[in-house]
């Protein structure tokens, strides 16, 4: 039996899409939501998913508490803005008649729809990540970057076709999220020890949109890709110039910030 769990809260414009990608694939699917306002729950309802609520604690702490609700044999991770590509759709139900490998967790590509665009450059994909593990053998930690922790003898096997991940629909709204981010990972970085020098933010920033638009081909997804690379360093930039003010003396230490509660990350 397979189980797919999905965390939410407003995720209207993602989640029909992704329910209905899950479909004739997953045995049950579980949301958990914390607190949505919009149509989330009656688009939920309209594929008979089981629904529920769990106040928001981080993406660790919510990603594990759907797990343990889960009552399949397998556990399916998959994110509300994401959906299954026709290809891995097949993998998966191939994988499902055959049987799941014992000691085994399976990896997805995740492709990134930018603005209506496919990004296949840029360092962007493909962006594997560990979805699919059997119950009890995986479990999330961290706060704003979660990652997926499991015992390192496992193998580790990638599926075929994509997994969708429809990250933001405008510019302007990949460019509102980001001081959240680059606060926290600035604020890492220093806790660790790491320190930059005054010119570090501009030769960072430089190296990163270099390495993306050139090295890693980003120029072949054309303005989208442009943008992209423009946003990261951009991104690049801001981090590590916080990381400098927060390594002189008398200096504010930058205000720690929330992540907010969206599942859109």
């Amino acid at each position: 039996m397979l189980s797919a769990v999905v965390i939410t809260q407003n995720e209207e414009r993602n989640i029909g899409r992704c329910l209905k990608s899950l479909q004739g694939v997953a045995d049950e699917v579980v949301v958990v939501d914390s607190g949505s306002t919009d149509a989330t729950k009656a688009i939920c309802d309209r594929y008979g998913v089981r629904w529920e609520h769990h106040d928001w604690e981080g993406y660790a702490e919510q990603k594990n508490f759907a797990n343990q609700l889960a009552q399949g044999d397998w556990i399916l991770s998959i994110d509300a803005d994401e959906a299954l590509s026709p290809r891995l759709r097949q993998q998966l139900l191939d994988l499902k008649q055959q049987g799941f490998a014992d000691g085994v967790v399976y990896r997805v590509k995740r492709l990134t729809n930018y603005c209506g665009s496919w990004i296949h450059h840029c360092g962007w994909y493909p962006d594997a990540k560990v979805r699919l593990w059997k119950a009890g053998m995986a479990q999330w930690e961290g706060s704003i970057h979660e990652t997926l922790c499991y015992a390192a003898d496992m193998q580790v096997v990638t599926l075929m076709g994509d997994l969708e991940h429809y990250s933001y629909y405008s510019i302007e709204d990949h460019a509102r999220r980001q001081p959240r981010y680059y606060l926290l990972d600035a604020q890492k970085a220093y806790d660790r020890g790491q320190r930059t020098c005054r010119w570090g933010a501009m030769y960072h920033s430089l190296w990163t949109f270099v390495r993306d638009y050139l090295i890693r081909m980003g120029v072949l997804d054309g303005y989208a890709g442009y943008t992209v690379c423009r946003l990261n360093a951009h991104y690049t930039f801001m981090k590590y110039a916080t990381l400098y003010e927060l390594g002189q003396p008398k200096q504010n230490q930058v205000q720690e910030f929330e992540p907010e509660t969206e599942q859109n990350h």
